[in-house]
């Protein structure tokens, strides 16, 4: 597909969405203790303004990037970037903390419209065999936002209060809304597969707000207690009738073309269970950090440092190993330094140095962003023409939820095995989370072994793996 989007301008568009999107979640939990003083809200209010935004992003991304794929996706993405100013402008003014939870819920409403926007706009920008790049360039932009916000949350929280960090997001939003003006793209086909099937719209959001919430639960209930147990059960019962209704429609919400991709289906598995495994370590080595080290928060943000740092550094590396090596071997690669990361924490002491900490950690980054990079590449090159909306918010969808199931195991075993001093659950429960990223070894296998290849007149050659599909 011929480039008709300004490339630059696509680029700076998707990564100041993603970097604004990234910071605003990593500032909210340094405010949290302070808005729960200013209003005196219980634990479980505080938890809720986390988790009232996950459930809406987590429900409507995919929504989300079908509109987009109707409607256009600079319209959305200019949408969804004034909205996620206007709800933040509404959080800095709330008069109390269930103002919060519920304009949270509706900032998450505005950040799903935007997220698959700034993919989408990738892939109508790159052809397929120069995406790795641009996509490098977005994984080390999250990854500074994502370390920066601790920090920029900190100082804000600190001299201004906590709803200073709300105030921040205005203007950036505004910004990126006027560079979104800028952007041409042409109208997207008006065809009848593009039309949006409500009732399949509204069983999918149901499902995944369903997993969400049971998920999130679980470190309260554990895995065996009744509203887990009933959570779950909901989930398989509007998941069936969602998978029967989808047979049945015209127009559903994942196209056939979309579902049955093997690099497509392949990118959300292995996307599914690293950020799981990954996020459920580092959940585990915060505790590890603060309970048994006795380290302050700051303190334990700096020990993470050097995933940081390999994320922003493996990035573009991850991009020339994918142009060279081709997907499956990058994401076996990538996957296989995650798990010796998690390992490698697993083995951590009272008396470990930073060098064996941070080497665990610089590891986890390096392979966690192989494995971005590689699996977003894969899954925008491999959009449909019509439909890189859709998959975008697939892919943000496994991002959300895995993290969310990752510390839901670590959450579920720890209460259970934990000792007076903390360390002796922490190895067993990381290896098992190892043990869950290592299950992306199987998809990684399934994607196409070879790079990209670059047609005359500089758009992608289809390879033989655009015609393979599950099922």
């Amino acid at each position: 597909m011929t480039a008709t989007v300004r490339p630059r301008l696509a680029l700076l568009v998707s990564v100041a969405g993603a970097m604004i999107v990234a910071l605003d979640g990593t500032v909210l939990i340094v405010a949290q203790p302070s808005l729960q003083r200013e209003f005196g809200a219980s634990v479980a209010q505080v938890q809720w303004t986390s988790t009232s935004y996950l459930l809406a992003v987590a429900a409507l991304l995919v929504i989300a990037g079908r509109l987009g794929d109707r409607y256009g996706h600079p319209r959305l993405l200019f949408v969804g970037v004034l909205g996620f100013a206007l709800s933040s402008a509404g959080i800095a003014l709330a008069p109390g903390v269930g103002w919060v939870i519920g304009l949270r819920a509706v900032q998450g409403l505005f950040g799903a419209l935007l997220q698959p926007a700034t993919l989408a706009l990738l892939r109508l920008a790159y052809p397929a065999d120069r995406l790795g790049t641009p996509v490098a360039i977005r994984t080390s932009a999250i990854g500074v936002a994502a370390a920066a916000g601790p920090v920029l949350g900190g100082v804000l929280v600190a001299h201004l209060g906590w709803r200073a960090m709300f105030v921040v997001n205005i203007p950036i939003a505004v910004a990126i809304a006027a560079v979104t003006l800028a952007i041409r793209a042409p109208a997207p086909p008006r065809t009848g597969s593009q039309r949006l099937d409500l009732t399949g719209a509204a069983l999918l959001a149901t499902v995944l707000a369903l997993l969400v919430h049971t998920l999130v639960g679980v470190s309260v209930n554990g895995w065996i207690a009744a509203p887990t147990l009933l959570g779950l059960v909901a989930v398989v019962g509007v998941a069936a009738v969602l998978v029967g209704h989808e047979r049945r429609t015209a127009h559903p919400i994942v196209p056939p073309v979309v579902a049955r991709s093997v690099p497509v289906a392949a990118s959300m598995a292995i996307l599914l269970v690293t950020t799981g495994g990954m996020f459920g370590a580092l959940f585990v080595a915060t505790f590890f950090f603060q309970d048994v080290l006795g380290l302050d928060p700051l303190a334990s943000g700096l020990r993470a440092l050097p995933l940081t740092a390999l994320m922003v550094l493996g990035a573009p590396a991850a991009s020339a190993a994918l142009r060279r090596y081709g997907p499956r071997r990058t994401a076996v690669a990538g996957t296989v330094l995650i798990v010796l990361g998690i390992a490698g924490l697993s083995q951590l002491g009272p008396t470990s140095t930073w060098m064996v900490t941070g080497a665990a950690f610089a590891v986890l980054g390096a392979g966690f962003a192989t494995v971005m990079v590689t699996a977003t590449g894969t899954v925008v090159g491999e959009a449909p023409p019509g439909y890189a909306g859709v998959i975008g918010g697939l892919k943000q969808t496994a991002t959300n939820v895995g993290p969310t199931f990752g510390i839901a195991v670590a959450a579920g075993m720890m209460p259970l095995s934990s000792s007076a001093a903390g360390s002796p659950a922490m190895g067993p429960t990381l290896m098992i989370l190892a043990g869950l990223a290592s299950l992306a070894l199987l998809p990684a296998s399934l994607l196409p072994p070879h790079p990209a290849r670059r047609a005359k007149g500089g758009t992608a050659a289809p390879a033989d793996h655009d015609v393979h599909t599950v099922g």
